[in-house]
């Protein structure tokens, strides 16, 4: 019957690949049919997207529909397909002007009221949609303000389907009950709550003092080593407030990591201080190096990507993950202050 198609993108780590959206209604059984390596979440999207059509007062086309998701030789994992596909099929089936579509990347999750909820990745998924020369974005809006830090981009955030079915109608003015931005960063700071620390704050410590200050200068590993109270966690955690602020490009680097980990501020979610990450030493592996299935979340060595991994309690570290031979090495090890 007629064949409708947008775009969305699927991220591999950090890295986005644009994913061009297809929707086929024909005759047939009805049915929804999902191909191009969907995962299990992906699959699952076929009734969230019927139910999320249905309660926006939108009709169901009842007849075969296949949707295909290209590169078909890339697994796609994830809900933020999801309104991608509802408007891709909502296009085929004639409800939505065809042109409208075929130029735009949608992200986003859908509920089962048609709400369009936040989803992870989206700093990285734009900046690849600007790489391949996409320039107009429908983000959740919740995530409006995190995707307009990519400049040049005509970002539109939705809080429901039916509100995107009224813009891409042209039924809403383009400032009307729509959020939208075209590469004006919002409100920034990042991590400003953990420059509360100041090293200034510290009297004494000039051996430590010096080692934190040289560290800083030339981006070195630091080894502190002392008695419980000597003040070592307490200068690591004045390390980040000397050094040098984030440049754009770091910026950008540092926020869609953790972007991809769900971390960010609503309010101001680019990250421009140096960050500073402590995990327990009781963590895990997959804590410390990340990883997962489908869309992995970075660990904590990723989140602290040009900033600052403080691993206090570091024999205690050595000796879980050491194994049987290091664990020999550091079993008297563990009872020392470190």
């Amino acid at each position: 019957m007629a064949i409708a198609r947008t775009w969305s993108v699927a991220l591999v780590g950090v890295q986005g690949h644009l994913v061009e959206v297809e929707a086929d209604i024909a005759q047939g059984i009805p049915c929804l049919s999902l191909i191009g390596l969907p995962d299990t979440a992906l699959q699952e999207a076929r009734d969230r997207v019927r139910a999320a059509i249905v309660n926006s007062r939108e009709k169901w086309p009842q007849h075969r529909i296949t949707v295909g998701l290209s590169p078909a030789s890339l697994r796609k994992s994830g809900s933020g397909y999801d309104v991608a596909l509802a408007i891709a099929i909502l296009g085929a089936a004639g409800v939505l002007p065809v042109e409208a579509l075929a130029d735009v990347v949608v992200l986003g999750e859908l509920g089962l009221d048609g709400r369009v909820r936040v989803v992870r990745g989206v700093l990285p998924a734009v900046i690849a949609a600007a790489k391949a020369g996409r320039y107009r974005v429908i983000v959740p809006e919740g995530n409006a303000a995190e995707a307009s830090l990519v400049p040049g981009v005509d970002v539109r955030g939705v809080s429901s389907l039916a509100q995107l079915l009224r813009l891409l109608r042209g039924e809403l003015a383009d400032d009307d009950e729509s959020s939208g931005t075209t590469g004006a960063a919002p409100d920034v700071g990042g991590d400003d709550e953990g420059l509360a620390l100041d090293l200034a704050d510290v009297y004494g410590q000039s051996d430590g003092r010096r080692a934190i200050e040289i560290a800083a200068a030339g981006g070195h590993h630091l080894f502190l080593l002392g008695p419980p109270g000597a003040g070592k966690t307490m200068l690591a955690e004045r390390l980040p407030t000397i050094l040098p602020r984030l440049d754009d490009a770091e910026s950008l680097e540092v926020t869609a990591i953790h972007s991809v980990a769900g971390t960010l501020l609503t309010r101001c979610p680019l990250v421009t201080a140096a960050p500073f990450r402590n995990p327990h030493h009781t963590a895990s592996v997959a804590a410390i190096v990340g990883g997962g299935s489908g869309l992995a979340r970075p660990g904590e060595v990723s989140l602290a990507h040009r900033g600052v991994l403080f691993l206090d309690e570091s024999c205690a570290l050595n000796y879980r993950y050491g194994g049987d031979r290091r664990r020999l090495r550091t079993r008297n090890a563990r009872d020392r202050p470190c």
